[in-house]
């Protein structure tokens, strides 16, 4: 079986959890017989594709940004795609998030499209008015010959807003590859910490927690590492000269290994978005031996089960009693990295390949 995948998420993410979930199904695909798996694309400054050699590509000037370089990329590779769709030399076609340029040069042949999460649709007012990933999403959900979504909680949405057909769909898990990375030791961190990942901005809820736990960092000494999602803005910065804890929030930029060391060293991870299709981060604490405090919505409960502490994201009370909870109880903290190991046993790369591949299969 020949798959085609599209050069979408790989032109436009350096990081990020879509991109990193293509490279490890294509990475597990591959090791499969009778599958031949191709990415169409020319130029990338995607980290994952660097580790492994996927696919040809040139990696031009990864670490110069400038105004309408994606844009190019974009033109470059658009057309590759749109090369290998002509050849017709595939069986299933799996676009790698919602353009829907390639339409009409599938012809006959089936595609695959995976459904992260609905958060455009649940959380519209977080994005920008011209933003047409709602509109552009519904028209391949409905050509798609089969949807996967990565969480029954998407499954759920994506079935009650856009009235799709449950048997459309099937539900196929993420994973991580944490247990296998080695951690890098970080220089000049605080001893007590709270851990967050990513981005910051808008349903992330990084704000508001910021205020529920602030009381909780200037008495206890604790401190706040942001790892990933850029540096803070003015009006973080600002925010946190309010509550009195400028000098106990830091950010910084990690690679896999050293934010393998952050879990690690961590009192406790916080996860307090107000929704997540999946949440990989949920599976790189389980796998770092990190306790994890998190929102009781969407997604969060399904994927993390017994193995996390829940809070009610849009109560400050609520997010300020669970962590301390999890911060004084080391008992607690113990129980939730057993069960954090435990839980990881359900997903992995292989698995998700696997699953993936059936779906394959039934369309053909």
């Amino acid at each position: 079986m020949k798959i085609l995948y599209d050069h979408q998420i790989f032109t436009t993410q350096k990081h990020g959890g879509i991109s990193r979930y293509f490279y490890e199904l294509i990475l597990e695909l591959n090791k499969m017989e009778d599958v031949e798996t191709h990415i169409s694309l020319l130029v990338s400054n995607n980290h994952y594709l660097s580790d492994k050699n996927l696919v040809e590509y040139l990696n031009i000037l990864p670490h110069k940004y400038f105004r309408g370089k994606f844009r190019i990329f974009n033109l470059i590779n658009k057309s590759k795609t749109i090369l290998a769709l002509n050849k017709k030399d595939f069986d299933v076609f799996h676009p790698t998030y919602y353009e829907t340029y390639f339409l009409k040069y599938l012809e006959n042949k089936p595609f695959v499209l995976t459904v992260y999460d609905m958060i455009h649709e649940k959380f519209s007012d977080y994005f920008p008015k011209n933003d047409r990933t709602t509109e552009k999403k519904k028209i391949l959900v409905e050509k798609s010959s089969k949807i996967i979504a990565i969480s029954e909680s998407t499954k759920n949405d994506l079935c009650k807003i856009f009235k799709v057909n449950p048997e459309k769909v099937s539900v196929v898990y993420l994973a991580t590859s944490f247990e296998s990375i080695k951690s890098e030791p970080l220089k000049s961190i605080p001893q007590n910490y709270i851990l967050f990942v990513g981005a910051r901005g808008g349903y992330k809820n990084f704000n508001f927690m910021i205020e529920a736990i602030a009381d909780i960092l200037k008495r206890d000494g604790i401190f706040l590492i942001c790892a990933g999602g850029g540096k803070f803005k003015k009006e973080e910065i600002e925010l946190f000269s309010k509550f009195g804890i400028d000098k106990m929030v830091m950010q910084t930029t990690v690679s896999d290994s050293e934010l393998k060391f952050l879990y690690q060293n961590a009192i406790a991870f916080i996860f307090p978005s107000l929704y997540e299709g999946f949440g990989i981060p949920i599976l790189e604490s389980f796998a770092s031996g990190c306790p994890v405090v998190l929102s009781n919505t969407s997604s969060f409960p399904e994927v993390a089960k017994d193995a996390g502490f829940y809070f009610d994201p849009y109560s400050l009370d609520s997010i300020e009693n669970a962590v301390e909870k999890v911060i004084y109880d080391s008992e607690l903290r113990k129980k939730l990295i057993t069960r954090g190991y435990e839980r990881l046993k359900f997903f992995s790369w292989a698995k998700t390949a696997r699953e993936t591949l059936k779906i394959y299969k039934e369309i053909l």
